[in-house]
């Protein structure tokens, strides 16, 4: 994390470290990993999965953002939009396999017991995915779910499926006067 990422996880932590979180999961990138650090650091137990980690974006892995790439970047997104999900920048991953394997994650996640809070950490479209899966809303339909750096969805789960209790919620990130 940068500056700004690491000043964002310090108020992040300090809005929810009273939160009775059971156990902790994260991609397994460093960046999900560091972005929760406080509370793994407080004792709650983690597990990184990598079931959780962001789509493989091929070619565009670890390049700066140009004109090209994010062209290349909207045209997949309309795309995945407009139903083509087995769709994959070259060399990277499909929206459908990053489905499959959140739904071994969250298998693995929902097997645990005693876990009724549970705090997970992924990135943007990552969440968007895992988003449409806890919710049952068609895949394709992603874009609906919109998210900031280090922002909180709540969601409890009905039986069946999980309701948003809210989303994208950034109020521990405001300026405090």
């Amino acid at each position: 994390l940068n500056v700004n990422g690491r000043n964002q996880a310090r108020r992040f932590f300090e809005a929810y470290q009273q939160t009775p979180y059971k156990r902790i999961y994260t991609s397994e990138l460093k960046r999900a990993v560091q972005s929760v650090e406080s509370f793994i650091q407080s004792g709650i137990p983690h597990t990184a999965l990598s079931a959780f980690n962001e789509i493989n974006w091929g070619i565009m892995e670890g390049r700066n953002g140009n004109q090209d790439s994010s062209m290349l970047y909207a045209q997949m997104i309309n795309q995945w939009s407009s139903g083509a999900l087995d769709t994959a920048v070259e060399g990277g991953e499909t929206p459908l396999d990053m489905y499959r394997r959140q739904t071994e994650g969250l298998r693995q996640v929902m097997q645990a017991k005693d876990e009724e809070h549970i705090l997970i950490c992924m990135h943007g479209r990552a969440l968007r995915s895992f988003l449409c899966l806890l919710t049952g809303t068609p895949l394709n339909e992603m874009e609906k779910w919109q998210h900031s750096n280090l922002c909180l969805y709540a969601l409890e789960f009905n039986g069946k499926t999980f309701d948003v209790v809210y989303g994208n919620d950034t109020r521990h990130l405001e300026d405090r006067k």
